[in-house]
């Protein structure tokens, strides 16, 4: 059952790593908030249509008061993935998909030292995986001549919020339903992506037809099947080993952008995302002892 959970957080973090591709080229003729709102619509529809298949059993546990509704909460938290996924879209004009999926996964970092806040413990692996993660991060994001790029300061700001709303939804993820929840969050973001559009974009929707793929892979794959697997492959794997699976999301996006965009990077910038990858490793290193 191990081996099961294994391979669904594998096939998780593979589609949200691949995703950073759909997101850049699905911005060919259209705004961020243009595809945004397309990409969630469509992540919507999907989870619909999760919500109705899973109807009985979530019925069946509701009524065993296992746990309670998840749609306020997520209406809530999705305020939060709105303006995560806003930046992460935004930097994604100035950035590269593999730069974006490793800076991105800083909040694997960030998680434990803002739980530190709410009062859980911090260990000294958690403090060492900061610095060895800032510090790739610094090799990575900045150049020999000491210059920042927008795109990167934008994608470091936004792993504060994916932090914030990972923590958010860790504490309710086991009072509420979660597929509740998530559809409620991406209806939020939905609707948010949508009326920034017409407020700061001309919609272009022949634009949005002809970028109908990307929009496609970004919904679906990252908002409907990705989650579902997220769920499920939590029920079979240990939760350090999960963390550790889905923080694969970076190398995939990395792998992803230089199969299908050639994209390239240094050796500076790829030694800053071996030290990244260490980091993140690192702050799990207690639980994974565990583990094994």
């Amino acid at each position: 059952m191990q081996i099961k959970g294994t391979l669904m957080l594998l096939g998780a973090a593979f589609f949200w790593g691949t995703t950073f591709v759909a997101q850049l080229t699905g911005m060919d003729g259209l705004g961020p908030f243009s595809y945004a709102a397309g990409r969630y619509l469509i992540g919507f529809l999907s989870l619909v249509v999760l919500l109705i298949f899973t109807r009985k059993n979530r019925s069946k546990e509701r009524r065993q008061k296992n746990y309670q509704r998840g749609f306020l909460i997520g209406l809530i938290i999705g305020v939060v993935l709105f303006i995560a996924s806003s930046m992460q879209q935004v930097a994604l004009q100035y950035s590269t998909a593999g730069k974006a999926a490793f800076i991105t996964c800083l909040y694997i970092v960030f998680v434990p030292l803002g739980a530190k806040f709410l009062g859980k413990i911090i260990r000294r692996e958690n403090w060492l995986g900061a610095g060895l993660a800032i510090f790739g991060l610094y090799l990575l994001a900045v150049g020999e001549s000491f210059s920042v790029q927008i795109g990167d300061v934008i994608l470091f700001v936004s792993a504060f919020f994916w932090t914030a709303h990972i923590l958010i939804a860790d504490r309710f993820a086991n009072k509420v339903d979660v597929i509740e929840m998530s559809a409620a969050q991406i209806f939020v973001t939905m609707i948010f992506s949508f009326a920034t559009m017409f407020a700061l974009e001309t919609p272009n929707f022949s634009a949005m037809i002809n970028a109908w793929f990307p929009i496609l892979y970004g919904g679906i794959m990252s908002s409907g099947v990705a989650f579902t697997l997220q769920i499920y492959g939590q029920k079979y794997a240990e939760p350090s080993t999960a963390a550790i699976l889905m923080s694969f999301e970076a190398i995939f996006g990395a792998l992803a952008g230089w199969f299908f965009l050639n994209e390239v990077m240094s050796s500076r910038e790829i030694f800053g995302c071996v030290l990244m990858l260490f980091g993140m490793l690192a702050t799990q290193w207690t639980l994974i002892k565990k583990s094994f």
